[in-house]
């Protein structure tokens, strides 16, 4: 099994508040790493789409005050939202009774809604995190893992499989069990066809600044209809907006979010890419790449840094920066080549932002430096410069 980096945060956040929630797409494992957690821990694990789970929560008070000294892991937990105001009066009880820490595992593969009920709800007594798909400093050890976590994607099952094909084919099936079965499970009226030809056009604009008038004139629906398929996937956590750095200068600044798919391998199968060669024959390679990057970099950044992107009109842009907790800011331009080159624009927007640290994140594996104190460094390396 995978130690995923996530654990000893989760394993913290149980110690410190009465509940936790785990958020993820479907398939990242967010049920292997809640029951490797629970090891040492007297655990109880329920399904929310288990007909035979649901039954045990008919009475779900008289279901949590029998199992009281456990830890209940209740995997989508978006399912029965109710339970937020039942868990807040056994919390509070517990509380009181001086037991603080460690009595829920709240699992969820969609964010917005599950954030807000909780937050509501739950409020001072929930910690929230993340499971992104697998990042590069999680399999480095894995024979071919650089080339192959690119391809593939960070979704366990489809990283693992034996041959790309194997790979490719549980993408695809993956992308048509959300789009037929998931998203109409959780209410939204959307034929899936459509849903698809929207996410593939996303796939093809990998990296940009949407116009989605354009969007929704190729689909034929409205702009706002177009604004919800965005949010839906922003939601269910396999898209992601990127949002501007913003500073108080006389240039213009492209103000509209990039719009990445978050996960490489979903990228690629939507695009039918299939393996390597495909991809790095393929026009979408260097936005692929850039997705890719700025991915692993957030999933393993520290707690409570913000990632922007920065460009103005004139085309002065700087691919991600990272605002870290003690405020520094970093410059990160991304570059495929092996021999990377910085542009005038990276110049002139560093010029603007005057970040503390400014790094080439390219596909080749040395460190070295170039002028004005920028760093050439691979991505792996640069992950564990970001534990140092």
């Amino acid at each position: 099994m995978i130690k995923r980096d996530l654990y000893k945060k989760l394993k913290n956040a149980l110690e410190r508040q009465p509940a936790v929630i785990l958020l993820g797409p479907r398939q990242v494992g967010k049920t292997t790493l809640a029951l490797d957690v629970s090891k040492n821990k007297d655990g109880v694990y329920l399904d929310l789409e288990s007909y035979s789970d649901l039954n045990k929560l008919e009475d779900p008070l008289l279901f949590f005050q029998s199992n009281k000294n456990k830890l209940l892991i209740l995997d989508e937990i978006q399912r029965m939202p109710d339970l937020f105001l039942t868990l807040r009066g056994l919390i509070d009880e517990r509380r009181r009774e001086g037991n603080k820490a460690g009595h829920y595992l709240l699992l969820g593969s969609a964010s917005l809604d599950l954030i807000k009920q909780s937050s509501e709800t739950l409020a001072g007594r929930v910690a929230q995190l993340e499971l992104a798909p697998l990042n590069l400093q999680e399999v480095i050890n894995v024979k071919g893992a650089k080339d192959t976590l690119w391809v593939r994607g960070g979704f366990p099952e489809s990283f693992i499989a034996n041959r790309d094909e194997e790979s490719y084919r549980w993408r695809l099936d993956f992308i048509k069990s959300y789009l037929e079965k998931d998203i109409p499970q959780m209410g939204p009226n959307i034929p899936a066809e459509t849903l698809r030809r929207f996410w593939t056009m996303l796939a093809h604009m990998q990296g940009t600044n949407i116009n989605f008038s354009k969007i929704s004139s190729s689909l034929g629906v409205s702009n706002p209809t177009v604004t919800r398929y965005a949010d839906l996937l922003v939601d269910l956590l396999l898209v992601r907006r990127l949002q501007p750095y913003h500073i108080n200068i006389k240039k213009r600044l492209v103000k509209s979010p990039k719009t990445y798919i978050r996960d490489s391998g979903l990228l690629h199968a939507l695009l039918g890419i299939k393996n390597m060669n495909e991809l790095l024959g393929n026009p979408i390679a260097g936005s692929s790449w850039e997705g890719y990057v700025i991915e692993n970099i957030i999933s393993c950044v520290p707690e409570f840094t913000t990632p922007y992107y920065y460009k103005t009109s004139a085309g002065a842009e700087i691919d991600l920066i990272l605002e870290m907790p003690n405020k520094e800011l970093w410059a990160i331009e991304i570059k495929k080549s092996l021999a990377p080159k910085i542009s005038h624009g990276f110049y002139s927007a560093v010029d603007d932002v005057k970040p503390n640290k400014k790094f080439i994140i390219y596909s080749g594996n040395e460190k070295y430096l170039m002028k004005n104190d920028i760093e050439v460094i691979g991505l792996f390396s640069f992950l564990q410069k970001l534990h140092v």
